[in-house]
């Protein structure tokens, strides 16, 4: 492996791990502060892409609109179903096993909703067609720069959120301990409103972006949601920064890997990092908080 062909596909990994970054983000917060391991997280990315791409194609909304509206489209699905699902299965006291179980049904729900309702076929949007740009010898195609920078600014929002706003306070606290938190006034239902919220639009805006790079197909997201626990995981528990930085690892490896084991097996790689992360150091490499 020349080193031109490393710094590309070391480009390739930025750009995944940004997407893997950002869906990685809503996963945490949802087990951080509602205790929920998702397994549907990844097909609520995958129909935040197709949100994206309905508005784009059918109704010829400029790319960067259609990732907002499918944004409020996917935070519309969350919400409905922490309504229908989750809320319920928290006044019932549901273990942690049963709701996994429900989050595997709902994932396999909206999957085999999205291919009802627009087939199994491989999506596009409706994009111009745009010259790769070449940098020291490295062609980087000009929508993974755009992922990128989407990412950080995303990245930024969140800190500044989290750190700055008096709901991002709220969330920390409650991640921390809820029966503390309620105690001394916050409001606890509305921080999950919240919670949802930002996870959904997280979720909607790495699903969309990673239209851009790929092409939108049905199961895009359930086979990014290994990688999405492999980077939660790897980064800590409930801790959105570790989540960050384990997608940005988990998007270099699998990549870099790529000449060595073939692109068949990213996602053994992603599992054998989770593996030898939790035998290794359980807790991940950040504390899992928030």
């Amino acid at each position: 492996m020349d080193l031109q062909q490393t710094a590309q596909l070391f480009v390739n990994g930025i750009a995944v791990g940004s997407v893997i970054a950002l869906a990685a983000v809503g996963l945490t917060l949802t087990y951080g502060i509602l205790r929920l391991s998702n397994f549907a997280h990844g097909d609520f990315m995958t129909l935040g892409a197709y949100f994206t791409w309905l508005a784009n194609t059918a109704a010829g909304i400029n790319i960067w609109l259609s990732m907002m509206l499918g944004a409020v489209g996917t935070v519309a699905a969350m919400l409905l179903s922490e309504k229908i699902i989750w809320s319920p299965m928290r006044d019932r006291r549901a273990t942690s096993t049963t709701l996994i179980i429900i989050s595997i049904g709902l994932a396999l729900f909206l999957r085999n909703g999205i291919i009802f309702i627009w087939g199994g076929g491989n999506q596009s949007y409706a994009l111009p067609v745009v010259t790769a740009i070449e940098l020291f010898g490295i062609r980087i195609a000009f929508y993974r720069i755009l992922v990128v920078i989407l990412a950080i600014l995303a990245i930024v929002a969140l800190h500044l959120l989290l750190q700055n706003t008096k709901i991002g306070k709220a969330m920390r606290a409650v991640a921390d301990n809820v029966d503390l938190a309620r105690v001394t006034g916050i409001n606890v239902d509305r921080v999950v409103i919240w919670t949802w919220v930002i996870a959904g639009s997280l979720t909607a805006l790495g699903g969309g972006m990673y239209g851009l790079i790929t092409a939108v197909r049905p199961n895009m997201g359930w086979f990014l949601i290994l990688p999405m626990f492999a980077s939660v995981i790897l980064g800590g528990i409930g801790n959105p920064y570790g989540a960050i930085a384990g997608a940005l690892i988990i998007g270099l490896v699998q990549e870099l890997s790529v000449p060595f084991l073939g692109s068949e097996y990213k996602l053994g790689v992603a599992l054998l990092m989770m593996i030898v992360v939790l035998l290794i150091r359980p807790q991940g490499l950040f504390k899992g908080t928030l």
